[in-house]
């Protein structure tokens, strides 16, 4: 599947496909945050908001019958329409997106274009849907079979569900088994994270303060209303992290599947930040230090720390296999050892079956995946090489399983395929096993630097 969009902020034309591991690199100002943003609120947009068209037909039939039955054939075939037409509503929801004037979006155009193997059917699928702690109906499609079943589990007269919210839940299993491998559950740390994490009681406060005058008012005021609105002037990811954070007390009572199964991955995280985030029962928030017997807030502890808040509770408490985590700006306030450190800790996420997807303007990043990448190699004297500095096999990451791209201004082709134009674009980075990533746009940079200090060193002579 490949991801299209025209006069999104800087790029005016570019497209890119998802990897394993998603890196877009490139100078400030040109259009790398833009993306990820883009990706994160179509993600969101067709999971929560976004829903494929059920005939009135199916709902009469399962409330009269108990049951009904649908050939999934008839979505799946139709599965570029349906994909097509959720773009379109998308783009109408950028200026949301971005909380930015719609006049910005006006010519802006958003596009998935499927791909002869991204379709693909989901097997086995069972879901039931609970109230009040009672089953209410059931939608199951067995293995090799193109009907989805849905039964209702409780006398008809009982069932206190409007007819939308049914219309809802049945085109959410119709999206999970027909795009459900081609759109994982996003999370996002948005560049903005450390204030989130520094502001964290006074969001509180606002939010309780907003709660308990609306309890004073005599108007019908939606809470969930007003709360949006509330927010209405920070980017969505902004606003995701916001809500992450406020909410850290009660995540903190779930645990994920690393902290389950890979507690390797919690100390390797724990020896980045130099110790460990804890929760209390009166949702305050501390860094402990590793080795020290205090406990510092948000405000006393550094920038470091607070940056990485958001990925430590994902880490620990949210994530789940085939996530998508995205994160702009990985090496934000880090040392570039840390930096290096970050590196390794995503490509092992990437080979538990996380997807990852980040923007950088960090060299060491780069070059540190350049190192998993070479240090993948068979041979003996690499081998040798990755044991002695201390490199793990679970951080060790093959060059398909990555996707590089450039936000530069290059020479394009225009849709016609004959006129060519210069703008901002996403170019695609050369990856090898040998050599890695070619990241031009740092070593240029760097090269600059080195020849001028030789100069200043060797001019002379």
């Amino acid at each position: 599947m490949r991801i299209k969009f025209k006069n999104l902020g800087a790029l005016k034309q570019a497209e890119f496909s998802l990897g394993e591991l998603t890196i877009i690199c490139g100078c400030n100002n040109t259009g790398k945050t833009y993306a990820a943003y883009a990706l994160f609120g179509f993600l969101s947009f067709w999971r929560e908001v976004f829903s494929v068209h059920i005939e009135d037909e199916i709902v009469v039939q399962l409330l009269t019958d108990g049951a009904v039955i649908i050939d999934i054939q008839r979505y799946s075939r139709n599965a570029a329409n349906i994909l097509s037409e959720g773009c379109k509503e998308y783009t109408k929801q950028l200026p949301m997106v971005f909380a930015a004037p719609a006049d910005r979006f006006k010519d802006t155009e958003f596009e998935l274009i499927l791909l002869p193997e991204d379709i693909e059917t989901k097997g086995r699928f069972e879901r039931k849907m609970r109230a009040a702690n009672a089953d209410l109906f059931s939608i199951t499609k067995e293995e090799n079979s193109n009907e989805l079943v849905i039964t209702l589990l409780v006398e008809k007269e009982n069932l206190k569900i409007p007819k939308d919210a049914i219309v809802k839940i049945i085109s959410d299993a119709i999206k999970e088994i027909i795009f459900g491998h081609l759109f994982p559950n996003p999370f996002i740390a948005s560049a903005e994270r450390t204030g989130a994490a520094i502001f964290r009681k006074e969001l509180n406060f606002s939010k309780n303060r907003m709660l308990e005058e609306m309890s004073k008012s005599d108007k019908n005021i939606n809470p969930l209303e007003i709360l949006f609105k509330t927010f209405s002037d920070y980017a969505l990811p902004v606003k995701t992290n916001v809500e992450f954070t406020r909410q850290l007390e009660e995540i903190s009572k779930r645990s994920s599947f690393i902290s389950d199964n890979h507690h390797e991955i919690l100390n390797d995280f724990a020896d980045i930040i130099g110790g460990k985030y804890t929760v209390t029962r009166n949702d305050e928030l501390y860094f402990e230090p590793r080795g020290e017997k205090i406990k510092l807030t948000m405000d006393e502890s550094s920038s470091a720390v607070r940056s990485l808040l958001d990925l430590g509770f994902y880490l620990r408490h949210a994530a789940k296999k085939s996530d998508l985590l995205i994160v702009d700006e990985p090496e934000l306030n880090l040392h570039p050892e840390n930096q290096r450190k970050v590196a390794r800790l995503l490509a092992t996420l990437v080979n538990l079956g996380v997807k990852v997807f980040i923007t950088t303007h960090s060299d060491y990043i780069i070059k540190e995946l350049n190192t998993l990448i070479m240090l993948k190699q068979n041979k003996p004297h690499i081998k040798r090489i990755a044991e002695r500095e201390g490199y793990k096999e679970s951080e060790l990451i093959d060059s398909e399983k990555i996707k590089v791209y450039i936000s530069e201004e290059a020479l394009i082709k225009l849709d016609d395929g004959q006129r060519k134009t210069k703008c901002q674009t996403l170019n695609p980075a050369d990856i090898n096993a040998e050599y890695g990533i070619e990241a031009k746009s740092f070593d240029t940079t760097i090269d600059t630097m080195n020849r001028i200090q030789e100069e200043i060193v060797w001019g002379g002579e």
